[in-house]
C-alpha cells in the first residue's frame, strides 16, 4: 500500500471513530499508535506515543494553560464579571441599542480574562441575556449579540486555542496572541457598528432604558466603573510586563491567576466553594486540552513520516494546478464544513498535522493563518443548520427562544465575520503589525 493510500486510510478512519461519537483524543491517539504500529513494528508503535508525552511534558509554555484558565474561572466564579455588566448597563444604557453594545464589550473582556468561547457564551447568557429580554430588546438581534460577542473568545489574548495552535504549528504563543488582538478588536467594533446602525434604523430592536433607570448619583457611577474596570487592570498587569520584555509568558500568566485570585479575596468573594469549583473545573479543561495535543502530537509525527503533507502539495500544485490562494481559500472552507459537526480544537488536532505544514509549505505566514483559523472555526460554529454554538445558545436560551430565532438571528453577524476575514486575508499586516512591533523591538 502507498504511502498516500495510507495517509487517506488514516485520516477516514479517525473521522469514522468521530462520527461513532468517541472521544476526540482517543480516536485520534488511537489512530496514530496502531498506524506506527503496523507501519515500524512494537518499538515503533510504543516509541511514537512515548516520544510524544514527554515533548509535552517539556514544553515549558504549557504551563500558562491552567493558569489562564484558573484566573477565568476565578473571576467568572466570583461573580465579577457581573460587574462588567452592570457598569455597561449604567454607562451605555442611553443609546438606542446601548446594552448590546455594552454585551459586546463585556465579550471583550470576558475573552480578555478567559480565552474560551465557551465561557464567554455561558456568561453572556445568564447575565446579559435575561436583562435584555427585560427592557424590551429585539431577541433575535440579543441572542446574535451573544453568539457574536463569545466568538471573539478565541481570538483576544490570552485565547487557550492559541496556545492549542502554537504548540501544534510550533509557533510562539506570545506572537500568536498580539497577533490576534487587532483583529479581534476590528471585529468586535464592527459588531458595534453594525449594532448601532440596525438600532438606529429600527429603534425598537434596541430601546433606549427608561429615565427612572438611568437616575443613577455619579458617584455610583463611578464606583461601578472602577468595578467593572477591575478585569481590564487585571489584564493590563499580567500583559504589560511581558509585551515589555520584563516577564516571560508564563510569569506573566502566573501574575493574572494571583492578581484575579487577589482580587476575589480583597471584594470578599473567594469563598471555599468559589475556590474549589475554579480548581475543579481548571484541572478538567486543563487535562483535556493536554490529552488533545498528546494525541495530536502522536498523529502528527505519523504524517510527517509517511511524507503525506508533500504528496498533497504535489497534487494540488502539480497535478491540479490550483495556486497556493486556492488551496488556502479550499482549507478556510473545509474548516466551516467541519465545524457543522466538530469544535474547533477537534478541527484544529484533526487537520493541523495536514493543513500547517502545507501552509507553510506554499509560503505562507504560520502567525497570520492562526488568526485565520481561529476567525474561521468561530465562523463554521454559527453556520447553520449545525453550528456548534447554536446548540450551546438553545440549551442556555429562555423557552420563548426558538431554535429558528437562533438561525436567523446569527446571519447578519456571520456576514459580518466573513467580511472580517476577507479583509485580514486582503490586510495581513492588520494581524502581523502588533507582534513584528513588539518583537521586532
Amino acid at each position: 500500500m502507498s504511502y498516500e493510500a495510507i495517509a487517506i486510510l488514516m485520516f477516514s478512519s479517525m473521522m469514522l471513530m468521530l462520527l461513532t461519537g468517541q472521544r476526540v483524543f482517543g480516536a485520534i491517539g488511537f489512530v496514530a499508535v496502531v498506524t506506527a504500529f503496523f507501519l515500524w513494528g512494537d518499538r515503533g508503535g510504543y516509541d511514537l506515543g512515548f516520544a510524544a508525552a514527554i515533548k509535552l511534558m517539556k514544553w515549558y509554555p504549557l504551563l500558562t494553560l491552567p493558569m489562564f484558565i484558573f484566573m477565568g474561572y476565578v473571576l467568572s466564579e466570583s461573580k465579577i464579571a457581573d460587574d462588567l455588566y452592570r457598569m455597561f448597563h449604567v454607562w451605555m444604557g442611553g443609546l438606542s441599542g446601548g446594552l448590546a453594545v455594552g454585551t459586546i464589550g463585556l465579550m471583550v473582556l470576558i475573552s480578555a480574562m478567559n480565552g474560551l468561547s465557551v465561557a464567554g457564551m455561558a456568561i453572556g447568557a445568564t447575565i446579559a441575556l435575561p436583562e435584555l429580554l427585560k427592557r424590551g430588546y429585539d431577541k433575535r438581534m440579543v441572542t446574535g449579540v451573544i453568539q457574536a460577542g463569545s466568538s471573539l473568545g478565541i481570538l483576544v489574548p490570552p485565547s487557550v486555542v492559541l496556545v492549542l495552535y502554537a504548540m501544534i504549528a510550533r509557533q510562539p504563543v506570545g506572537q500568536l496572541w498580539l497577533a490576534g488582538v487587532l483583529p479581534g478588536l476590528m471585529m468586535a467594533a464592527m459588531f458595534v457598528i453594525y449594532i448601532v446602525i440596525r438600532c438606529r434604523i429600527n429603534p425598537a430592536l434596541g430601546p433606549v432604558l427608561p429615565p427612572e433607570e438611568r437616575a443613577i448619583p455619579m458617584g455610583e457611577k463611578i464606583r461601578l466603573l472602577g468595578a467593572g474596570l477591575l478585569p481590564l487592570f487585571i489584564f493590563f498587569a499580567m500583559m504589560v510586563p511581558f509585551v515589555n520584555g520584563w516577564t516571560s509568558l508564563v510569569e506573566s500568566s502566573a501574575i493574572g491567576a494571583i492578581a484575579a485570585f487577589m482580587a476575589a479575596v480583597v471584594k470578599g468573594r473567594m469563598t471555599r466553594e468559589v475556590f474549589e469549583n475554579s480548581v475543579r473545573n481548571t484541572l478538567g479543561i486543563s487535562c483535556m486540552f493536554m490529552w488533545i495535543i498528546l494525541a495530536a502530537l502522536a498523529f502528527g509525527a505519523v504524517f510527517d513520516g509517511l511524507g503525506a503533507v508533500k504528496a498533497i502539495e504535489s497534487l494540488f500544485t502539480e497535478k491540479l494546478g490550483l495556486s497556493p490562494w486556492v488551496i488556502l481559500i479550499l482549507m478556510q472552507l473545509s474548516f466551516i464544513l467541519m465545524g457543522t459537526f466538530l469544535d474547533d480544537t477537534a478541527m484544529l488536532v484533526i487537520v493541523a498535522p495536514l493543513y500547517v505544514p502545507l501552509v507553510g509549505a506554499l509560503g505562507f505566514d504560520l502567525i497570520w493563518y492562526g488568526v485565520l483559523y481561529t476567525i474561521t472555526t468561530q465562523i463554521a460554529y454559527m453556520t447553520p443548520p449545525f453550528g456548534y454554538n447554536l446548540f450551546l445558545m438553545r440549551a442556555m436560551a429562555p423557552p420563548e427562544i426558538t431554535l429558528r430565532d437562533i438561525y436567523s438571528s446569527i446571519l447578519p453577524f456571520v456576514l459580518v465575520m466573513v467580511a472580517a476575514l476577507a479583509t485580514i486575508m486582503t490586510f495581513p499586516e492588520i494581524a502581523l503589525w502588533l507582534p513584528g512591533y513588539v518583537y521586532g523591538n
